[in-house]
């Protein structure tokens, strides 16, 4: 088994061990249910919706995966819009509600942060940040959701990336390396940026600055954006002439770890945009100037902001060692399966990953090819799985409801204020549907390799 094969054996092992669960989906549920009525205790904040987004949304979490928790203050109709005084006001009285409620630990309220957040693990040791009126991570959670559409690969190679930079530490913003957020879109650069491309630049799925669309009457900016985003990412989809990349996951794993190997000097001149596709140099692109970051990442949903700008110098150092030292491993001709998990997931993550066992000729390249990820994306949680994924056009999730069953349209798999939890409802008495509902659970088909089948 060569390096290749070894490695793509290894890749399909490790997600079959951190894809979520039946039950992961159901205690994050049942966590939002509960702070939904944690908020509605709340006299201030009588009206506000508890809306989830980030990782949990897009689906790219993993069984030990954070939620992020958006409380939507009430503004009629309206985008509600609150300064940061005011929030850390309102997240101070969530604090107090939620010691009184117990059950909750290792509080902690960040207020310097750009974004005010109120930290802690509940129940289920799943950790939870909750924030106020982040309706823009909301819909940037969902647009990397239907980019999960255009090809399976991307939330695989995400579910990857995230757990080796964990294992390297260099995935948390706090100590200067990389946020979730950002290894995310290096992701979506990785496979605008490969030979032919995966994704194209998101520019051609929404071509503006998506949170400056954050306007005004909130259905018509969320329909907007939506319909933009299903109408562009249904002509890609269409475009039959477009070149088709059939690498193994094995190999797009390698070139990512490769393109970022000189991240640190190549970081000192240009910059990673995601919405133009490119390598971007700094003192050329009026956006990003004058030059105050170690490490540009531009959010392609809000430019001109750097998704990576709480990466230090020193950090950015340590992040490079990261990448060399893995390709390094991974190119060895000498390498060894515990040699590969060691270096890609952390130890508490690596007991749950079968070794290799039984036939692995599936995984020769001059044999079987695996299925290609284009082909076997895993699925949202409402569409059948004998469909294919370039078959089926993406449409605005909020829609959904008002069209007939067969032309029900791709939902992001959170729009938790809108669902009921059937099995919580067995549960409970029928007199519990007023404003606290409970939420539907979603549920995921894990893909194994064949091997594993």
């Amino acid at each position: 088994m060569n390096c290749y094969s070894l490695l793509e054996h290894t890749l399909q092992n490790i997600l079959h061990s951190i894809n979520p669960l039946e039950e992961d989906w159901s205690m994050r549920f049942q966590l939002i249910h509960e702070l939904r009525a944690v908020v509605e205790s709340i006299e201030i904040l009588r009206g506000a919706t508890v809306e989830p987004f980030g990782s949990f949304v897009s689906n790219l979490f993993t069984r030990w995966g954070d939620l992020d928790i958006s409380i939507e203050l009430p503004n009629g109709s309206h985008i509600s819009a609150a300064g940061k005084k005011y929030k850390l006001s309102l997240l101070g009285d969530v604090l107090k509600a939620l010691r009184a409620k117990g059950g909750c630990r290792k509080l902690q309220f960040i207020t310097n942060a750009r974004v005010p957040i109120l930290k802690f693990q509940g129940n289920y040791n799943i950790s939870c940040d909750i924030s106020i009126n982040n309706l823009s991570g909301q819909m940037k959670s969902k647009i990397l959701y239907w980019i999960n559409m255009i090809d399976g690969r991307f939330r695989d190679m995400v579910l990857l990336v995230k757990e080796w930079a964990k294992a390297h530490n260099i995935n948390d913003s706090k100590t200067g390396t990389l946020n979730s957020y950002s290894l995310s879109l290096l992701v979506v650069f990785h496979f605008q940026t490969c030979v032919p491309a995966i994704l194209p630049p998101l520019k051609e799925i929404y071509p503006g600055s998506m949170v400056d669309d954050l306007t005004g009457v909130r259905a018509s900016a969320e329909k907007f954006i939506e319909e933009t985003c299903a109408m562009n990412i249904n002509r890609l989809m269409s475009n039959k002439s477009r070149a088709i990349n059939r690498s193994y996951l094995s190999e797009l794993f390698i070139s990512f770890i490769a393109k970022f190997c000189d991240i640190s000097s190549r970081a000192s001149a240009q910059g990673i945009s995601p919405f133009t596709g490119q390598w971007e140099d700094i003192v050329s692109n009026m956006r990003w100037l004058p030059k105050t970051y170690t490490i540009f990442v531009e959010d392609p949903f809000e430019q001109p902001l750097n998704s990576a700008r709480g990466v230090s110098t020193k950090q950015l150092t340590r992040i490079e060692e990261a990448f060399r030292s893995t390709h390094f491993m991974l190119c060895s001709s000498n390498q060894n399966e515990n040699e590969i998990i060691s270096t890609l997931v952390k130890p508490h993550v690596s007991k749950f990953v079968a070794r290799t066992s039984g036939n692995q000729n599936n995984y020769s390249r001059n044999g079987l090819r695996p299925q290609l990820q284009a082909q076997r994306a895993i699925k949202p949680p409402f569409q059948a799985h004998h469909q294919r994924q370039a078959q089926r056009a993406i449409h605005p999730p909020l829609r959904a409801q008002h069209q007939p069953q067969a032309q029900r349209p791709i939902n992001p798999p959170l729009q938790a204020h809108q669902l009921q939890d059937k099995r919580m409802n067995r549960n409970q008495n029928s007199t519990a549907q007023g404003p606290t509902q409970a939420i539907r659970v979603q549920t995921q088909t894990v893909w194994r390799p064949k091997s594993d089948r």
